[in-house]
């Protein structure tokens, strides 16, 4: 399992830090597909509003939120110009006036310098009033939800490694643990999924699990290795990169746990492609000690890997 090299060229020594990509990933890290298009499959604006609204990033969501407010507060706006007048100490066809009053009216703030002067504007009123205090609230529910949702910041090396470990062939994952607080009863899991052709000639993508040296730690507090032996019982054995790019192998990696802080069960996954696996390397050692005399780990170099002979296949 050797990656051709320039003869008598010394060994590479990865230091990486540039964040890598989703290109190519049939499984992003942690999002979905995006290297199917779904055809067929109906969706609407409407449909699981709540979910969409969760998987937002923070800053689509507040511009989410300023559009709805400020495009809400523009209609009732309009609404309270549509009759002459209906608005006491505003000034006549002022839309900057009509829409402040909407903004009163939507927050129910009431300075008392702005307010309606007919039955026209009151009943127009009521009904802002009403979809204020509704907007308001489903925004702060999402709001308190995506805040208080348990989340998993585990660290994963931007690359996996092949190579031998303890006299064996073996694949290795890196994880650490970014929070201070620790993860209780951690389990780590590793897949392969590969495209294949059934008997009857039909493509398929399966999945194929792979046994882990450890796959389990009772406290995740600063970084876990995850260990595959290709061995014989492997479905990684015998393969090689061009094997593996023919085959479209992808590697899902999944970490799950309770949270000591939160008490809530946190998770966390990521995919690595063919080009983010790194053959006959190993990951630099990050544990030292500090001039003091304490241990120390020293993430700076977590995403580092160093060559290693290979071993058989």
């Amino acid at each position: 399992m050797k990656t051709p090299r320039a003869r008598n060229s010394p060994p590479k020594v990865y230091t990486d830090r540039k964040p890598r990509s989703n290109k190519g990933t049939l499984i992003s890290r942690g999002r979905t597909a995006d290297g199917v298009v779904r055809v067929g499959l109906e969706s609407r604006v409407w449909d699981d509003v709540y979910h969409r609204l969760l998987r937002l990033s923070w800053w689509q969501f507040i511009i989410l939120a300023a559009f709805v407010y400020i495009v809400a507060n523009l209609f009732f706006a309009f609404l309270y110009l549509l009759q002459p007048g209906s608005i006491v100490a505003a000034r006549p066809g002022s839309l900057l006036d009509a829409f402040f009053f909407s903004v009163e009216t939507f927050a129910t703030l009431g300075y008392g310098v702005l307010s309606p002067a007919t039955n026209y504007a009151n009943w127009i009123m009521t009904v802002e009033t009403l979809t204020g205090i509704m907007t308001v609230a489903l925004t702060t529910g999402v709001l308190f939800a995506r805040v208080s949702r348990p989340t998993a910041r585990v660290l994963f090396s931007r690359a996996v490694v092949i190579g031998v470990h303890e006299g064996r062939l073996s694949l290795m994952v890196r994880m650490g643990n970014e929070r201070l607080s620790q993860i209780v009863d951690a389990t780590v899991s590793i897949s392969v999924l590969r495209s294949e052709r059934t008997l009857e000639g039909r493509f398929m993508r399966r999945f194929y699990d792979l046994t882990l040296v450890r796959s389990r730690t009772p406290v995740f507090a600063l970084s876990f290795l995850a260990i595959h032996v290709i061995d014989e019982a492997s479905p990684l054995y015998g393969m090689d990169r061009e094997s593996m790019m023919a085959g479209e192998i992808e590697l899902l990696v999944t970490v799950s746990g309770l949270d000591e802080t939160m008490g809530q069960i946190v998770h966390a996954r990521t995919s690595y492609v063919v080009e983010e696996i790194r053959f006959e390397h190993r990951y630099v050692d990050i544990f030292g000690v500090t001039d003091d005399g304490r241990r120390a780990i020293d993430y700076a170099r977590f995403h580092d890997t160093e060559p290693t002979a290979a071993g058989p296949v």
